[in-house]
Formats: structure tokens, sequence, C-alpha cells
């Protein structure tokens, strides 16, 4: 068997810089995490007056954007840190890491310069003030973009043909309508951008005091990459805006090389000279990696600032609503998941207003309340919601005499609110019910084989005990909920070996038959439901469904 030993001392750090804050994980060379730490940037850098890490524009409808700048002094920030922790730089043998995925970063004509003469002497953050022709980046959350979705959707044969070539339809949270909106509102400005970066490129572009290449993972949630062939596609970079291919430049696998570590970092934190940066990728692909996400019939569910649900495929078929991109540690396999706006931040909402601001309330409501709620169905959508795409809004029914047995005659009617445990519970099973309905109309395992959750909620066990009996399936946790970073960890690791190794080498011959002895073992949290029980909730989907598409057909945005 060949041998896939990591160096006995060297150490491997990862990155997830997401949407409220920067976390590091570092993996020793058994793959066991030896440090973590995070930056939270709403408290840690108050100074940018961001909430939840971004800003919410009152003037632009949907328009949410986060300072560009905060990032750069959130790694000063981290590396501080770790450096007070004791981390010791120069065993790191490798970096990387993970972005929020979509986020775009605009470098000013002549940021290059700035980028390859950084001074030891001072804070990373004193050198970028007038490196970005954007100042603040759009994120995700953002969705202000949907006159530009239909004009590219219209440019390239319509919405299915997008997905075909590039994985996804037009999103408004997707970095090609994002830059065809500044092109057309600030020509100046797209004039004067030399590079556009992702956040994960962005990051990696600071670390080798270069511009790193977008990986080809992170590539395909832009609207611009021919996820096939893995580079720009013509029709759709022709479709966003002009001279686009030389703003974006060469497109890389997530396991090469980006460059060596900037000498920035080996003077001013004492890295090793030849410690390298792997290219960094999106959050949810890192996930991926962080799960060990390998089997076809596995699914994976992120209970974050978004919501995801995400698995693998060999074959993976795009269609209007759904996601498809290269696996980040595979050449063959690809990723298809789901996408949820309203997450945690909605958890919190209804916990702030029904559960005096506290989870062990949130439980305790969601302990007395009987599986089906009674029939009480619920849409909670604090922003703009993806999947569905519904405005703004919540929205609340009672099922009629139901029992969860049969649809025949049922009847709902809609209410202003519901009791405040019974709003918990509509909340969290209407969350779970809309993942499982979308999984299966994408053509995800129904049932699952298992279920890996993490994200900050995957820490609760009544929210997992409901995941467990709606997909009716066991349902797993990783040590760390962080995945993200984790599997940024595990990334620069899998890089170091294919780059010592000269080519790809899988990432499974690094665990393989001894995972239980690494920090990536995930352990048995919930068992299934039962199938009756089961057998209910899928009638209560079913009833679900037909209530949202009424919703979209009446409210939708596209």
């Amino acid at each position: 068997m060949e041998d896939y030993d990591l160096p006995s001392d060297a150490l491997f750090l990862g990155f997830d810089s997401s949407t409220q804050s920067l976390k590091a994980t570092v993996l020793d060379s058994h793959l066991n995490i030896v440090a973590t730490e995070l930056v939270h940037f709403d408290s840690d850098l108050p100074h940018y007056n961001t909430k939840d890490g971004v800003f919410r524009d009152p003037s632009d409808d949907g328009r949410i954007v986060s300072p560009t700048i905060m990032w750069v002094e959130a790694l000063d920030l981290m590396l501080q840190k770790l450096a007070k922790s004791g981390l010791d730089f120069g065993k790191i043998a490798a970096v990387s890491g993970s972005g929020q995925q979509h986020g775009s970063v605009y470098w000013k004509s002549g940021s290059s310069t700035i980028l390859s003469s950084l001074d030891a002497s001072k804070p990373l953050v004193d050198h970028f003030g007038d490196a970005f022709s954007v100042k603040e980046s759009p994120i995700w959350m953002d969705s202000s973009t949907t006159a530009q979705c239909k004009d590219i959707e219209k440019a390239v044969g319509g919405a299915l043909e997008l997905a075909r070539i590039t994985g996804s339809r037009a999103h408004e949270r997707y970095t090609g309508p994002q830059i065809k909106k500044i092109f057309q509102a600030q020509p100046e400005v797209y004039q004067d951008t030399e590079r556009i970066s992702l956040v994960s490129s962005f990051m990696a572009c600071l670390l080798i005091g270069a511009y790193a290449s977008i990986d080809e993972t992170d590539g395909a949630g832009m609207n611009l990459m021919d996820i096939k062939q893995r580079t720009w596609s013509t029709v759709a970079l022709e479709a966003t805006a002009p001279d686009l291919v030389d703003k974006l430049g060469k497109l890389a696998p997530a396991y090469a090389v980006a460059g060596h570590i900037a000498p920035y970092f080996v003077q001013r934190f004492n890295f090793h000279k030849n410690c390298l940066v792997i290219q960094w990728s999106g959050d949810n692909p890192n996930s991926l990696a962080g799960l060990t996400l390998n089997k076809p019939g596995d699914l994976a569910i992120s209970l974050g600032t978004s919501d995801t649900v995400f698995g693998i495929s060999s074959d993976p078929q795009p269609r209007l609503e759904g996601h498809v991109f290269p696996n980040p540690v595979d050449k063959e396999s690809y990723m298809v998941m789901l996408v949820y706006k309203n997450g945690s931040l909605t958890r919190e909402d209804i916990r702030n207003r029904y559960a005096e601001k506290s989870w062990d309330a949130f439980n305790k409501s969601l302990e007395q309340t009987p599986p089906l709620n009674g029939g009480k169905i619920g849409f909670y959508y604090k922003d703009h919601e993806i999947l569905p795409p519904l405005p703004v809004g919540f929205h609340r029914y009672i099922l009629d005499n139901f029992t969860g047995d049969t649809l025949e005659g049922l009847t709902e009617h809609e209410v202003q609110e519901f009791d405040s445990p019974a709003e918990i519970r509509a909340l969290i099973e209407g969350q779970i019910l809309s993942m499982r309905a979308h999984a299966e109309r994408f053509g995800m395992p129904a049932p699952p084989n298992r279920i890996i959750a993490t994200g900050g909620a995957s820490a609760n066990p009544r929210i997992l005990s409901c995941i467990a009996s709606i997909f009716g399936c066991d349902v797993y946790t990783v040590q760390r909920p962080d995945s993200a970073s984790l599997g940024a960890a595990l990334r620069a690791a899998h890089g170091w070996l294919c780059n010592n190794k000269g080519s790809f080498v899988p990432i499974s011959g690094m665990y393989m038959d001894k995972l239980e002895k690494t920090s990536l073992n995930c352990k048995l949290a919930v068992s299934a439901g039962n199938s009756e029980l089961v057998s209910k909730y899928t009638s209560l989907m079913r009833k679900r469904m037909e209530i949202e598409n009424g919703l979209v057909k009446k409210l939708g945005r596209c």
C-alpha cells in the first residue's frame, strides 16, 4: 500500500473566512486537532460597525455587503491570537482555507504591486487601504441583482441552459450577476479593476503576496465556469461583462499549490519559507472535505448562517434549483448542494421573539410540542429566501383535522400567529421538511444512508432529533461543528501530499483504516425515527410543498 504518511512533526493550518467570523484549526500529522482560534467580526473588530458581519443597505433593496478591508484585519488579528497561544508557525508545512461562497473582491489597478511589496514592520491592514476599486464586497446574502440574472439567462439561451453549462441557473448572490451589476452601474470602477477574486482566492492572495487563482470548485459558484470542462465559459463571460477573462485569471484545481507563503509572514510570524499555501476553496466544499463525505448515499446538512444540504454524485444533472460543483478532493466526482439563506439568524430571531432569547427555553418548547405540531405549518423568511425564491415574510397555516394518515379532503387556513411553543416547532420542522422535499426533488438519496450534521446548530440535540425523524435515517456529528476550517486544514495536508507525490492522490488514503483515531471521526448522535412517524412526515411534507408552490406562484421573485 502506498505511503500517505505526513512528516511526523508537521502542522497543517486551515482557515474559514465566513460571514460572521474568521476561524482557524490546526491539525498535526496524525490529523488530530492541536489548536483552534476565532475572530468574531462584530465583537473583535467593532470599529467596522457590522451587524452579523455585514451591512444591509436600506437604500438598495436586497443589497448586502461586507467591508473588504475587515477581512484583511481579521487575518492579521487571527495570526496574532495564534502566536499568543504558543503555536509554532515554523512547523506549519502547509496552509489552506475556506471562504464564504460567491462573495467577490475587486482589486484596483496597480494592487499587484502592493501585494508583492508587503512591509513586515507594519500590520497587514495598513497596506490595503487603497487597494480595492470596490470598498464593500457583495456577499452571498445579497439579492439585488434580479435584473442581471434575467439578462444573463436570456443571453445564454435560458435558465436551464445556464445550469447545464455552469452547474446553476443565475442566482442573485452568484458572482457573475454581481460583476454585471458593477459593470452596468459603475463602468469606470469596472474599468479600474485589474483582478476580481472570490473571498477564498482573495485570502490566498494575501498569504502568497500575489494574485492567487480561483479554484475550480469555488469557481463553479459564479455562473461563469463550464463545470464539465473546468474552464471559463466563453458564452457566460460574454453575457456578463467585457474583458472579463483577463480580470479573473486562470483556474486551478482545489488541491494545487497557490504558492509559497509570502516573505512578510516569514519575517513577521516566523513561518518557514517553504510553507506551502494550497488553493483556498468555498466553505461548503471545505465542509464536504472535513466531514470525509465520500459515499453517494450519504448526505450532509450544515446548520450555519445559511443552511445547506449536500452530497456527492458521479453523474449530476443540473436543474433549475440546486447547485453542482466539482468535488474539491476528488477529480472524478461532483458535489451537489441546496442552499437556504434563512438559517441560524432566522432561528435566533424566532428564539428571541418566542423563547425569551434563551436556547434552553427554545429546546423546552421543542420537547413540549408533539411531532407534526398538530398540523401547524410555518414559513419563516427574515431575509429574501433562495429556496424557494420568496421575499421577506412569515406565513402560518393550520391543517384542519390533520392526522398524518391521509391528505384526502385536507384543507388549510392561514393564521397570524401560533402559540409560542408551536412557533418554534413550526420553524424547525418547516426548515427540515423543506430540506427533505427539495433534496428528493433534486435527486438526492431518499432516504439517505445517513446524515452528517455540522455547523453551530448541529450541537443542538433537539434539532438533530427532528432531522432523524423527518428524513428517517441516522444522524451523525463530528468532533468540531466548524467543519469548514477543519476541512481546510485537511485540504492543506492533502495538497502538501499531492505536491510531494508529484500528482493527485486520493484524500481517503490519508485516513483510511485509522479514521477513529483522528479528529475527523463521526459519531452517531440520533438514531432514525420510527417508520410510522416518517410516513406521517412524508404526508406533511407533501402538503407543505403544495402550499409552498402556491406562495411561489403568488409572491415568487423569479
